[in-house]
C-alpha cells in the first residue's frame, strides 16, 4: 500500500444561518508544512487545528482554508468607511497637488491594511465542533485521494523495478563473451609490455593481472542489485503510509550498484543494459518524490 503526497479534500456543513466549508491541498515537501487561511476568530485554535491536520497527513505542504457564510448577509468582513474616507481624502488631496493622471485611488485603498476589517466574533462550542468535525472529514477525503494517487504509483514502481530486475538478467549471456575481449585486451598489453621491457619480473606482474581481473568482476554487484530490487518490492508490499523515505535509499542503493556495474563492465553490450537501468532508475526517483 502506497500513499501520495498529493491530494485535494473537501467537507461542508451547515449551523443555524451559517454555511461552513474546509479545504485541504497536499503537495510535494520534505516535511510537514501547513499553511492556514482561517477566520479570525479561529485563531485561538491554530495550534490545535495544524496538531489535527499534521498528524494524520504526516507530511507534505498542506494548504488548509476554513471559511464561513452567514446566509443571513452578515459575514466575517466589513469595510472600515472611516479608515477609508480618510485615506481617500489624503489620496486625493496628493493626487491634485502632484497632478497624477489616472489614479485608482479605490482599489489602492482597499489594499492598505484595517481597511478591510474583521468583524468581531466569539468562538462558541457548537461552531468548534462542527468545524473539527469538517476538518476531520476533509482530511479523510484527502487521504482516500492519497491513495488512489498512491495505487497508481506502485504499479509504475514495481514495473520499473521488475524492468530494472529483467534487464540484470540479461547481462549474464554477455559475460562469457565479455571476459573473452577483457583477456584478449590484456594479453596484447602483456605482449606489448614485454616485448618493450625484456628485464620485467614475470611473477609481480601475473598478480597484477590477477588483481586486476579481481577488479573488474562484477558477480557481487549483480548479486547485490538483485536483493536491492527484492528488498524494495518487499517493502512496496508492508502495511504502513509513509514508506517513501525509505524507498528512496533502497533506491539510492540500486543506483550504487548499477553505476559499479557500469564502470566496471567495459563492454559495450552491457554497458547499454546499464543505460536501461539508469533510465528505470530515474523515473522510479521522479515518482519517490511524490511518495508520501
Amino acid at each position: 500500500m502506497l500513499y501520495s503526497m498529493t491530494g485535494f479534500g473537501r467537507a461542508e456543513g451547515k449551523l443555524h444561518d451559517k454555511k461552513f466549508s474546509v479545504e485541504v491541498k497536499s503537495l510535494n515537501g520534505k516535511s510537514s508544512d501547513v499553511r492556514l487561511k482561517i477566520p479570525a476568530y479561529f485563531r485561538e485554535k491554530e495550534l490545535v487545528i495544524r496538531q489535527m491536520i499534521s498528524k494524520k497527513l504526516i507530511r507534505g505542504k498542506i494548504d488548509a482554508i476554513i471559511s464561513i457564510v452567514s446566509e443571513s448577509g452578515d459575514d466575517e468582513y466589513g469595510l472600515n468607511k472611516d479608515l477609508f474616507r480618510k485615506y481617500y481624502k489624503e489620496l486625493n488631496g496628493l493626487k491634485s497637488e502632484l497632478s497624477i493622471a489616472d489614479a485608482d485611488i479605490m482599489s489602492s485603498i482597499l489594499r492598505i491594511p484595517n481597511v478591510i476589517q474583521t468583524q468581531e466574533n466569539d468562538l462558541n462550542d457548537e461552531d468548534w465542533n462542527l468545524v473539527s468535525e469538517l476538518i476531520d472529514a476533509a482530511v479523510s477525503n484527502l487521504q482516500n485521494f492519497r491513495k488512489t494517487e498512491g495505487d497508481s504509483l506502485e504499479k509504475d514502481l514495481r514495473h520499473r523495478v521488475d524492468s530494472i530486475a529483467s534487464l540484470l538478467s540479461q547481462i549474464e549471456p554477455h559475460e562469457k563473451e565479455r571476459m573473452v575481449v577483457i583477456k584478449d585486451r590484456i594479453r596484447k598489453n602483456i605482449n606489448e609490455f614485454f616485448n618493450n621491457n625484456a628485464n620485467s619480473d614475470e611473477n609481480r606482474f601475473e598478480q597484477e593481472i590477477f588483481y586486476y581481473l579481481e577488479k573488474l568482476d562484477i558477480n557481487e554487484e549483480k548479486i547485490r542489485l538483485a536483493q536491492h530490487c527484492k528488498y524494495f518490492v518487499e517493502q512496496l508490499e508492508q502495511e504502513g503510509i509513509s514508506k517513501g523515505r525509505k524507498l528512496n535509499f533502497i533506491s539510492q542503493e540500486i543506483g550504487r550498484e548499477i553505476n559499479t556495474i557500469g564502470s566496471k563492465a567495459q563492454f559495450s553490450a552491457i554497458q547499454q543494459i546499464v543505460v536501461q537501468m539508469k533510465d528505470d532508475l530515474e523515473k522510479i526517483k521522479e515518482q519517490l518524490l511524490n511518495t508520501l
